[in-house]
C-alpha cells in the first residue's frame, strides 16, 4: 500500500516536471496585461507601452497597458501581487517599490516575497544640482556653504518619501548638514523651482534634469560610474560618500508564484526587445540607460536595495509626512 502511494507520488511529481516546459511553450495563452501603477504619460508608462507593442508583435497575443495609479503606486503593485500567477498579469514598477515598506504601515504586499523579478528595463542615475546663480562650483564648496549657513539652505525633492528625498537625507547625515527638505508634487515643479533659484539645491534624476542641464549646475551624481553626458561631474562614491551607488530603475515583475519557465521566457523576450535599436533609442531619448538582466540578478538587486533603503530610511527617520 505504502509502495503504491510512493509510486503514485513519483508519477505525479514527474508529470509536474514534464508539464513545466510545455507551460512555457504555450505561454502566453491569453492577452497580456501590463500594469503601470502610475498615470499615463510618464516614463514608466512609455516604457510599458514600448514593451507591450513588441511583445504583441513577437507572440501574437494582445498586450495591453493598464494604468492603475494611486497611493504612491501601491494600488497597482497590490493588484499584480494578488493576480493569478500565470504570467499574464505583469507589473512595470520603479525603485519606489522597495523603498515604501520602510515608510508605510500595513502595506498589503511584501515587495521581496510577493513578486517574481523578471528583468530590469532601464536605470537612471540622479544628481545633486544647484541653480546657476549658486556660488558653489562643486560639492566641496556646496557643503562648506551649507555649514556656514546652517539652517538657511534647503534641498528640494519630488515629494516626501521619494528617492530624491531619501538622497537628500542621506547627504545630510553623511556630510553633517541640516538642509531643510522642501517637497514638491513631482519632477516638473521641482525643476522649475531649481532653475529659478527658489530652492538651494535638489536631487533630480537624469531624465528630469536632461532638458535643463544648461540651466543648472550638477555637483555630483549617484551610481557607480560617471554619466556619459556629464564626464566632468564626479560620483558621490568617488568623493568618499557611501550608499549613493544604487541607480533608480524600472523593472518587470510577475506575481511571486509564477512558474519559473514562464518567468524565464518573459525575461528572455524582454531582454531581446531591449537590444532592438529602435527600443534602445527610445529609452535613451528619455534620458535613461538601457539595462536588462536575468531574473536571479534582478532578484538580488531587489533584496539588497530593500535592505539598504530600509536602513537609510530608519537612520534618517524619513516619514511620508515630511
Amino acid at each position: 500500500m505504502k509502495m503504491s502511494m510512493l509510486r503514485r507520488a513519483f508519477v505525479v511529481a514527474g508529470l509536474a516536471v514534464c508539464a513545466l516546459p510545455a507551460l512555457a511553450q504555450n505561454y502566453p495563452a491569453q492577452p497580456l496585461k501590463l500594469v503601470v501603477p502610475y498615470p499615463a504619460g510618464g516614463a514608466t508608462d512609455t516604457l510599458a507601452r514600448t514593451l507591450a507593442q513588441k511583445l504583441q508583435e513577437a507572440w501574437g497575443q494582445p498586450a495591453l497597458v493598464e494604468n492603475r495609479p494611486g497611493a504612491a503606486g501601491t494600488i497597482g503593485n497590490n493588484f499584480v501581487a494578488k493576480a493569478p500567477a500565470d504570467g499574464h498579469t505583469v507589473l512595470i514598477a520603479i525603485t519606489a517599490i522597495v523603498q515604501q515598506p520602510a515608510m508605510m504601515d500595513k502595506l498589503p504586499y511584501d515587495p521581496v516575497k510577493d513578486f517574481a523579478p523578471v528583468s530590469m528595463i532601464a536605470r537612471s542615475p540622479s544628481m545633486l544640482a544647484v541653480p546657476l546663480s549658486s556660488p558653489a562650483k562643486d560639492l566641496k564648496e556646496f557643503i562648506a556653504l551649507a555649514k556656514a549657513n546652517k539652517g538657511k539652505m534647503n534641498v528640494g525633492s519630488y515629494g516626501a518619501g521619494t528617492s530624491s528625498h531619501i538622497q537628500g537625507a542621506l547627504l545630510n547625515m553623511q556630510a553633517g548638514l541640516d538642509l531643510v527638505h522642501v517637497p514638491f508634487q513631482g519632477a516638473a515643479p521641482l525643476m522649475t523651482n531649481l532653475v529659478g533659484g527658489q530652492v538651494t539645491a535638489a536631487f533630480v534624476d537624469s531624465a528630469s534634469a536632461r532638458p535643463q542641464l544648461k540651466n543648472i549646475r550638477p555637483l555630483a551624481v549617484t551610481g557607480t560610474s560617471r554619466m556619459p553626458g556629464l564626464p566632468d561631474v564626479p560620483t558621490f562614491v568617488e568623493l568618499g560618500y557611501h550608499s549613493f551607488d544604487p541607480y533608480g530603475w524600472f523593472g518587470v515583475f510577475l506575481p511571486a508564484n509564477a512558474p519559473a519557465p514562464v518567468v524565464q521566457k518573459l525575461s528572455d523576450e524582454v531582454n531581446r526587445i531591449l537590444k532592438m535599436p529602435d527600443v534602445t533609442a527610445k529609452i535613451e531619448a528619455l534620458g535613461l540607460q538601457v539595462a536588462g538582466s536575468k531574473p536571479d540578478d534582478f532578484a538580488k538587486t531587489v533584496r539588497a536595495e530593500a535592505a539598504l533603503y530600509a536602513k537609510i530610511i530608519k537612520e534618517a527617520n524619513i516619514q511620508l509626512s515630511q
